[in-house]
Formats: C-alpha cells, sequence, structure tokens
C-alpha cells in the first residue's frame, strides 16, 4: 500500500513556483490584450465598410456624379472598399505610388474610364476630356496626313526654270544652239570651240616655221650689243 501511494504521489505535478505563476499570469494578460485588440479591429472594419456602404450607395443615388475620388487609406480599408463596389456593381480603380498616399476612385458602369483617362490619373493628372478629344482629333488628322503622303508616292522635285530658257534670253536661241554644238570637252581647261584646238598645217610647213623661229633665236644671239 505504501509503495502503491508513493508511485501515486510521484507521478503528480509538483505545484508550480511563485515564478511560474508570475509567467503565467503575464501570459494570460497578454493574451487578453490581444484579443481585446482583435475585437477592435475587428469593430472597426465593420464600422468602416458600413460608412463606406453609405457612400457608395449615397454615390448611385446622385444622378449628377458618374465618379467619386476617397481619400487615401491603406490597404486593409482599400481591399474592403473595393469588395463593398464590387457588390454593388461599380468598378474602382487605386492610383498612387506610395502606399501611405494611395487613393481609391470609383466609377459608374455606364461611365467606365478609357485607358487614357486611367493614364492619366496613374501620371498624377487631373483628367481633362476636352483636351483629351483635341489631342486624339490632331493625332487622327497626322495619321490621315500621312497615309495620303504614302499613297501619293515619293515627290519629284522640277527646276523651277529650263537653263535653255534661261540663256537663249541672253545669246539668242540659235547662238546657244550652235554654240552647244561646237563645244566639245576639254579633261584640262574645259570646253573650248573645236576650230581653237585643230591645226591646218602640214606635218612639213610646221617643221620648216620650227627651224625659222630657231634660226631667229640663234642670230639675235650672236649680234654684238650696240653702244
Amino acid at each position: 500500500m505504501a509503495d502503491l501511494l508513493g508511485s501515486i504521489l510521484s507521478s503528480m505535478e509538483k505545484p508550480p513556483s511563485l515564478g511560474d505563476q508570475e509567467t503565467r499570469r503575464k501570459a494570460r494578460e497578454q493574451a487578453a490584450r490581444l484579443k481585446k485588440l482583435q475585437e477592435q479591429e475587428k469593430q472597426q472594419k465593420v464600422e468602416f465598410r458600413k460608412r463606406m456602404e453609405k457612400e457608395v450607395s449615397d454615390f448611385i443615388q446622385d444622378s449628377g456624379q458618374i465618379k467619386k475620388k476617397f481619400q487615401p487609406m491603406n490597404k486593409i480599408e482599400r481591399s474592403i472598399l473595393h469588395d463593398v463596389v464590387e457588390v454593388a456593381g461599380l468598378t474602382s480603380f487605386s492610383f498612387g505610388e506610395d502606399d501611405d498616399c494611395r487613393y481609391v476612385m470609383i466609377f459608374k458602369k455606364e461611365f467606365a474610364p478609357s485607358d487614357e483617362e486611367l493614364d492619366s490619373y496613374r501620371r498624377g493628372e487631373e483628367w481633362d476630356p476636352q483636351k483629351a478629344e483635341e489631342k486624339r482629333k490632331l493625332k487622327e488628322l497626322a495619321q490621315r496626313q500621312e497615309e495620303e503622303a504614302a499613297q501619293q508616292g515619293p515627290v519629284v522635285v522640277s527646276p523651277a526654270s529650263d537653263y535653255k530658257d534661261k540663256y537663249s534670253r541672253l545669246i539668242g536661241k540659235g547662238a546657244a544652239k550652235d554654240a552647244a554644238h561646237m563645244l566639245q570637252a576639254n579633261k584640262t581647261y574645259g570646253c573650248v570651240p573645236v576650230a581653237n584646238k585643230r591645226d591646218t598645217r602640214s606635218i612639213e610647213e610646221a617643221m620648216n616655221e620650227i627651224r625659222a623661229k630657231k634660226r631667229l633665236r640663234q642670230s639675235g644671239e650672236e649680234l654684238p650689243p650696240t653702244s
């Protein structure tokens, strides 16, 4: 019997010490605070969702509004708002680079934004439909001009005047025509009349003239100088 009682007592857990009790107490208090914070956060989400549902409902009923821009909000709030908008059958987008500055815009389905409008919001610019329409028309005009130029083909440039008419007023049509036929190309001096280049003398006559010129030069050198 004593052995049985001893085995039972040894198997039982020892009572917690004073330090263990304090640790467990702090753990219970921390768990209670965490649970309270979670309940508060949950309640805040519920209240935020109700507020967004009210604003979205007012937006839908207002026929004068086609879009609505909300103030910057955190990621969880944006997620709740996107969900509310989807349930309501609207369209929503988030804009802004920094997470703290990102905001949500909602649109009615029949007034869904174009790609150009979304790009404008992404660049941080205000959307101006009138300027966008002017820009679109200018772009279409430039495209039509390019297509028309491509269909016409390359542009042929013609001289403003004919060189024949230009010089005929100076020397006459007949003289200009005759001069054109009389000129031949000369690689050294350009164009000169053919008559100026042609030597009509015979070889014998040319040699006699050269000898005569040579004799004249020699006789001039032999004459004594005059006093």
